[in-house]
């Protein structure tokens, strides 16, 4: 509050007696409010103490020239001020309000002086704490724009009380999350893209790229260090995203994510999951997965950023230790430091992580072109229909796929002497049927999945190692064992195939006349987790719709059993062949299986029930074999892939075993010089060829002439 105060009423201030009796104020508007203006300047409501006391800096200079002006005023006031120290405060609220108080840039200098002079003898009982109080809206109309500080965010003013009422507590906060900001910093930075390789050891070193990236922080202004630390912290996030999913495809799949190809697998993903956990639970997953990913995104970038703050906040300290750590970085690189065997301490991880899989998408965009040239070239494309398969001419054929019948079935030690016993079993009742085998080894293309691409390799004789492989070759006219099978004109060509539930344009490209999928083999009975129908009912559908009838010409029929697909719960049980019927029998033993959520995470129980599965798989196969087969029946049946690593292990070989069963010798006699091991088990010293080496090779076996 100011008042408008002439040089003739500060005259008689100076003839004011010291023995003031009274201070009580009188009305401004009141023709007897003769009081001399240092009193009402000490008599002042604290409406107006709280405006001057706001602007004592703005002020100041002008106060101090009022001084040297007239230091008798200055002495009387704050003779005044000592003679009595607390004005009666409970008495200023009788003063009315003057909103109208707006004379600062008319006040004369000794108006100045006499309230500059006051608000520095005000005693400590007449001032207005934090100068908010009621006056504060008079100290908005008296002072300056220049000296308003602008009040704290809500947030800010709640955080700073909580943290003078609690400052252990905030201290410990502090140093709680700068270190969880640290902590994810350097786990992002050094994780392993492999489950075995993730261990303590592996994050215990020092990641070059965080010194260089403290050292551009430190350097940067305030924005422009925001907008990099926010940058590199969503990179640092999808970089650490990417990393899971390699965890996840070396687990399943055997090979790391390829960030151009694979994002097509989780809508096939997303189907296995609600076929081993239900519509519910795959929603579930889903959302949870993208939750994860959301999260880890924001914690990198809020990490990123409290750290580069804290580095600019106190430089000197954050460059002394990112130059120490530098030193020590290039010292333990020139030396060859390692924490342990293979892990050195001088870490270089995410920039070789980075160039990995630049490389990755180099070589993925170049090898679209070049194998579309390699798929373009087929020995056996021109080869005339009456050169084909001349070995083979009256035989009904069967090619056969065991879903994830690898080489651990047969030599793990946990899941072999189950297999072992199953396979022996099987070669004795085919020799006693009057049936021989011979058995070798196939190195797939694929490991724990993405089985189709297995098929494929098999029966184009091209490696079909990636989805835009597979989308390029089953786009051209590649001549498959089938599609040769069909260009003889001496063969149907049927395809049953109960792991198909959609449209599959790819019947064309193999060369199958009639396809038989999920939807018309007329199975009644329950799904086995992703498994449409038990493999037993597969084979007697086939035999019941297609094999028993009466046809023109020999079948070559492509089958594919599922029954041993992972998660491997539950798994059917053979039931007597005349009790298969429309599978309705499969309801009661699918009620007393495994739930598959009690499996697929236990690495001994997947193993256990894995092995039980392709046990399964086999003898369905034997016994239709057996019960319906005759001399000219030859079977080539394989497995497509090996089961995941939780079952085949982390470092297991890609191969397969495949076995032709036939009654007719000769059949087996065309391939003597492949030195496969005699019945269906093959030895780990029977040759391992390349899959996609087999279709050339079958031809060529059974009388098949290269065309030029």
């Amino acid at each position: 509050m100011s008042f408008n105060t002439s040089s003739r009423q500060l005259s008689k201030t100076d003839e004011a007696p010291e023995d003031v009796p009274s201070q009580e104020v009188t009305p401004l508007d009141s023709p007897e409010a003769g009081t001399p203006e240092a009193e009402t300047a000490e008599t002042e409501t604290p409406e107006a103490e709280t405006a001057e006391a706001s602007v004592p800096e703005a002020e100041a200079p002008e106060a101090d020239a009022a001084e040297v002006e007239a230091p008798e005023v200055e002495d009387e006031v704050e003779a005044e001020a000592e003679a009595d120290p607390e004005p009666e405060a409970a008495e200023a609220p009788e003063v009315p309000d003057v909103p109208e108080a707006k004379a600062p840039e008319t006040e004369t200098p000794e108006a100045q002086t006499s309230e500059a002079t006051t608000s520095e003898t005000e005693t400590p009982g007449a001032e207005t704490p934090e100068a908010e109080g009621p006056g504060a809206e008079a100290s908005d109309v008296d002072a300056p724009e220049s000296a308003v500080t602008p009040r704290p965010r809500r947030w800010r003013r709640v955080w700073g009380g909580w943290r003078e009422k609690y400052p252990v507590a905030a201290r410990v906060l502090w140093w709680t999350t700068t270190a969880v900001a640290l902590a994810v910093v350097v786990v992002a930075l050094l994780m392993p893209t492999q489950a075995d390789k993730v261990r303590v050891a592996a994050f215990v070193r020092l990641p070059v790229e965080a010194i260089f990236g403290a050292a551009l922080l430190i350097v940067l202004p305030r924005r422009p260090r925001i907008a990099v630390a926010v940058l590199a912290g969503l990179g640092l996030g999808a970089l650490t995203v990417v990393n899971f999913l390699d965890i996840g495809f070396n687990e399943y799949l055997g090979r790391g994510f390829n960030v151009v190809l694979d994002w097509s697998l989780f809508s096939d993903a997303q189907g296995y999951l609600q076929d081993t956990f239900g519509k519910g639970g795959a929603l579930g997953i889903a959302a949870l997965a993208v939750t994860l990913v959301i999260v880890v995104l924001a914690l990198t970038t809020m990490s990123v950023i409290r750290l580069g703050n804290l580095a600019a906040r106190n430089t000197e300290t954050a460059t002394r230790t990112t130059l120490v750590l530098a030193i020590v970085w290039v010292t333990c690189a020139a030396l060859g430091v390692q924490y342990a065997p293979g892990i050195p301490i001088a870490s270089e991880h995410t920039m070789q992580a980075l160039q990995f899989k630049t490389e990755q998408v180099r070589r993925t965009l170049r090898d679209e072109a070049e194998f579309a040239k390699i798929a373009k070239k087929d020995d056996f494309a021109d080869t005339p229909p009456d050169q084909l398969l001349t070995g083979l001419r009256g035989k009904d054929m069967m090619i056969t796929f065991i879903e994830s019948y690898g080489r651990s079935a047969i030599e793990d030690p946990v899941m072999a002497p189950g297999v072992d016993a199953t396979l022996t079993a099987e070669n004795e009742k085919l020799t006693q049927a009057g049936f021989a085998a011979k058995s070798g080894w196939l190195t797939s293309a694929t490991y724990g999945g993405s089985s189709w691409l297995g098929h494929s390799t098999f029966m184009s004789g091209l490696w079909i190692s990636n989805q835009q492989r597979y989308r390029t070759v089953t786009a051209g006219e590649r001549l498959t064992l089938p599609g040769a099978f069909k260009k003889t004109g001496a063969w149907d060509t049927v395809g049953v195939m109960p792991g198909i539930q959609k449209a599959w344009p790819e019947q064309k490209f193999y060369g199958i006349d009639k396809l038989y999928d999920s939807h018309n083999l007329g199975y009644k009975g329950p799904k086995f987790s992703w498994s449409t129908m038990p493999d037993q009912y597969a084979l007697t559908a086939f035999e019941r719709l297609v094999h028993s009838k009466k046809h023109d010409k020999p079948l070559m029929s492509t089958i594919i059993l599922t029954s041993s697909h992972q998660p491997w719960a539950p798994i059917p049980e053979l039931v007597p062949q005349d009790q298969v019927g429309d599978g309705s029998i499969y309801n009661a033993i699918e009620k007393a299986g495994k739930k598959p959520g009690d499996i697929i995470t236990d690495s001994a129980k997947s193993k256990q029930e894995y092995g039980k599965s392709i046990q399964y798989s086999v003898s369905s196969l034997i016994n239709y074999l057996v019960k319906y087969g005759n001399k000219n029946t030859v079977l080539i049946f394989l497995g497509d892939h090996q089961p995941i690593a939780r079952v085949s292990g982390n470092h297991a070989s890609r191969d397969v075993p495949v076995s032709i069963v036939a009654k007719d010798p000769k059949v087996l006699d065309k391939i003597a010089d492949w030195n496969w091991a005699d019945g269906l088990q093959p030895q780990q010293d029977t040759p391992v060829w390349k899959m996609n080496d087999f279709r050339d090779r079958f031809l060529t076996a059974y009388g098949s002439t290269p065309a030029p």
